[in-house]
This record gives structure tokens, C-alpha cells and sequence, in this order.
């Protein structure tokens, strides 16, 4: 565990999603949870050895499967955007892994057995506070990635936790995108009053004004390859040809490559089904 600023920490060592905890006084308050049942034991024995008999206050800064898989095991009540419940019962009750299908990290791993969601018991739409002693934590929603992706900031601290908004050496998870708020969320993170904040990325840790404008060409670059596939049937080595121009412009570790191709596969079929109503080949499973 990395203590980022006063009793702020994130957490990499997990496969999945970077981890954070905030040690106040009153409660702990814990940002996704891992989606291993061991790694889900090691984070509470954490948790219990930073602050023993301390009441637990669990944020998903989005609906995705790698942050969303441990929550109900973290025993505690989840805070959430509103649209992650109707998004947990569009799912279905029991999931196993199956080899890669979506390219998500859960995917990787077999010892997860059944799962049922925790639905947030509190929600909001736009904005949420929650002050405790002389300390507040401000919650808000920034879709893009997601329609239900919220960000985590401590104003006091400076320091911000923005989910999959920037996913550096990634492929970005495309399958519920808006690239036009997506990319307008990015430019909000280029602004001045961010300049001075600690950024964490939901699978990057700590990231820098760097990852953000790379983030912002690499979805431009998708952009314009998927304005390419628009006005004609889409055929899947369509898919396949934009996938691979996706998977190069991300800089992903050569032994993460065949995930994050199909990752991008997935993402695009998922994108273009959504977004322009097109239903085309789902490539096949590698």
C-alpha cells in the first residue's frame, strides 16, 4: 500500500483495478475492491491492520466487472452512481469465467465461482458530499467511459480518484463509451485547477498531464477510425482491421496484447451497437 498524501493510500498489487483507501477518523472509506476472493481476504486483513473496528463506506467510480465482482464481499454499504443499479440488473446472477471474451482482467482468473452484485444501497445523479469531522469528499459524475463513471476528490488534499477516464499502456474499455463526453471529460482534466491535484488512475496509479493528452489523441485517433466503418455494412475483418490500429496506438506490454486485442474487438462491437445500431459479427473468442 502507497500512502499518496495524509491517510490517502492506493493499492497495485491486485490484478484488476488500482485500489484506494482513505483512513478517517470515524470510517474507512474504500474505493472498488479487488475481484479475487484471496486478494479480497488480504485487503480486509489491510484494512483491519491500518484501522481495526472501523465502519467500512465502499464507492464503485463505475459499473465495470474488475472493480464491481469483490464489493459485496467487502461487507459494507456501497455508494454509487444511480445508473449502476439498473446496470447490475441487466446482468445476469451467476457468472463464471470462460477464457477471454470481453478482454476485462477478471477474465483471466478461474477460482472466482459464483457472484451476486452489491447494489448500491446509497446513489445520486450529479453530485454527492460527505463530510465527517473536518474532512470532505466530494462525488461526481463524469461519464464517458461508462454512464455511470463518478470521480472521488478530496478538495483539502488535492488528490482525485478518475477511474477508467485514463487508462495508460491500455486499451480503453469501449462497450458503453460516449467518445464526445469521454473526450470533453479529458479536457476538463486539463484545466488549471487540476494542475496542482495528485490524479489516480482506476488502473494506472498515479498518472500525469502526459497520460491525459495521450489519452485524448488515442481517442481521437478511434474517433476517426470508427467515422471510417460508418455509412457501410460491417463485416467482421472490418472489426478485426480496427481492432489491431486500436491495440497500436496504446503502447500495451507485448504480453498483454492478445487481451487488450480482444478487448478492442469486444469494445467495438459493443460501441457500435449502442451507438449507431448496427449489430455487427462478434469476431471470435482467440
Amino acid at each position: 500500500m502507497q500512502e499518496i498524501a495524509p491517510q490517502i493510500y492506493i493499492e497495485r498489487e491486485y490484478p484488476g483495478v488500482t485500489l484506494g483507501l482513505i483512513n478517517w477518523k470515524r470510517s474507512l472509506i474504500l474505493i472498488d475492491a479487488p475481484f479475487r476472493p484471496e486478494d479480497i481476504r488480504l485487503w480486509r486483513v489491510s484494512m483491519h491492520e491500518l484501522a481495526p473496528n472501523t465502519d467500512r463506506l465502499l464507492i464503485s467510480l463505475d459499473d465495470h466487472y474488475d472493480r464491481t465482482l469483490g464489493s459485496r464481499q467487502i461487507e459494507g454499504p456501497v455508494i454509487g452512481h444511480e445508473k449502476l443499479t439498473q446496470l447490475f440488473k441487466d446482468r445476469p446472477v451467476n457468472i463464471k469465467p470462460q477464457g477471454i471474451e470481453t478482454g476485462a482482467a477478471w477474465e483471466q482468473h478461474n477460482t472466482l465461482g459464483n457472484i451476486r452484485w452489491s447494489v448500491p444501497e446509497i446513489t445520486f445523479t450529479e453530485h454527492l458530499e460527505i463530510h465527517s469531522d473536518a474532512h470532505t469528499l466530494l462525488l461526481d459524475s463524469h461519464p464517458g467511459h461508462s454512464p455511470a463513471a463518478i470521480w472521488v476528490t478530496l478538495p483539502e488534499e488535492k488528490v482525485c480518484f478518475i477511474g477508467d477516464t485514463v487508462t495508460p499502456h491500455s486499451v480503453p474499455f469501449l462497450a458503453n463509451a460516449d467518445l464526445a463526453q469521454w473526450r470533453d471529460t479529458l479536457s476538463l482534466l486539463l484545466k488549471p485547477v487540476y494542475r496542482s491535484y495528485i490524479l489516480v488512475s482506476g488502473r494506472g496509479g498515479l498518472i500525469s498531464t502526459n497520460d491525459i493528452k495521450e489519452q485524448l489523441k488515442i481517442l481521437e485517433k478511434i474517433n476517426k477510425q470508427l467515422e471510417k466503418l460508418g455509412g457501410k455494412p460491417l463485416r467482421n475483418e472490418d472489426i478485426q482491421k480496427t481492432a489491431a490500429n486500436i491495440l497500436k496506438q496504446c503502447n500495451v506490454p507485448k504480453e498483454e496484447e492478445l487481451q487488450h486485442l480482444q478487448r478492442a474487438r469486444w469494445g467495438l462491437v459493443q460501441y457500435l451497437k449502442h451507438s449507431t445500431g448496427s449489430h455487427p459479427e462478434q469476431p471470435a473468442v482467440l
